[in-house]
């Protein structure tokens, strides 16, 4: 026989959820329902007027910039919630299509302060859409800007000479940016500036698929892996990464190894760590099978 659900539980729950919905959040699934597990939903149902059920958004429907966040409320003993993100592009299995659906959805970006300071246009992201390796940025610079694709300046051509060194290339691959918007000054993006954009990525990432996603410097690092850490600390190994807040509609994929390495532009500064760079790319062409193509005699 149902139990009641406990007043304390009840509204804790309550001021949970008001917190969750103050920063931006609420979409919220519940995992196979139990007696216990209903009891909760319908207790935070009525008590804050929010649907605890898989939401799809309509294809015209603005994006909360939080709403993709991954979080999990603890609730009780076994029993949790959690954020997820049923978008529209799901439902589409041309992976083109599912990221026209995703630029559509991004518009003319008017959701955190990069809109006003300077920025030419939405730098989205290029290259194949079933690329097994996928390298991620922290942010367009100017000639990006200018151009609307992503690494075409200085660091991209050495991006391009380090993907030609795998034996593949640009074309093969995907290449986006953490932020879409250039940072006035080409200055660091801010964790606001991160957090509002990165669900986007997040929603490309789980459209293309990749095997391997490379991270491009720290701020790419810590943005996808959601933890502080030196780039010693960070390079090295493979991390098992799935895309935040969301839920592949392909059942064979359930994430994806990541590896980090440093930043073309960092490497442009300082060339001597373009061995290191260089061994983070080999465990990465390990991981994938391939082989570097033999020097030209």
């Amino acid at each position: 026989m149902p139990r009641t659900l406990d007043p304390d539980v009840r509204r804790a729950l309550a001021a949970r959820i008001r917190y969750y919905n103050e920063m931006g959040i609420y979409d919220f699934y519940r995992r196979p329902a139990t007696v216990r597990t209903v009891e909760i939903a319908s207790a935070i149902a009525n008590e804050e007027e929010i649907a605890v059920s898989q939401h799809s958004l309509d294809p015209g429907e603005e994006m909360s910039p939080r709403k993709a966040t991954a979080v999990a409320i603890p609730v009780a003993e076994e029993n949790i919630f959690e954020v997820i993100a049923l978008k529209p592009e799901q439902s589409v299995s041309d992976p083109v299509k599912a990221l026209k659906i995703i630029r559509e959805d991004l518009g003319d970006c008017t959701r955190c302060v990069l809109h006003k300071q300077g920025r030419k246009q939405i730098v989205f992201g290029v290259g194949n859409p079933k690329a097994e390796l996928m390298f991620v940025g922290e942010g367009p610079g100017a000639d990006e800007d200018a151009q609307g694709e992503p690494f075409v300046g200085r660091a991209g051509q050495l991006l391009n000479n380090m993907i030609k060194a795998m034996g593949i290339e640009r074309q093969d691959v995907y290449i986006a940016n953490i932020v879409k918007c250039r940072p006035p000054g080409n200055r660091t993006p801010e964790r606001e500036e991160c957090d509002t954009c990165s669900p986007f990525l997040m929603r490309q990432i789980a459209v293309v698929k990749p095997k391997v996603i490379v991270a491009l410097g720290a701020v790419a690092a810590k943005t996808l892996l959601a933890m502080n850490a030196s780039m010693m600390q960070l390079r090295g190994r493979f991390y098992d990464f799935r895309p935040a807040g969301l839920r592949s509609n392909d059942p064979n994929w359930d994430g994806c190894k990541l590896a980090v390495t440093y930043h073309p532009a960092f490497l442009l500064r300082d060339p001597r760590q373009k061995g290191e760079a260089w061994k983070d790319l080999q465990m990465v062409m390990k991981e994938l099978g391939m082989k570097a193509p033999k020097a030209n005699a």
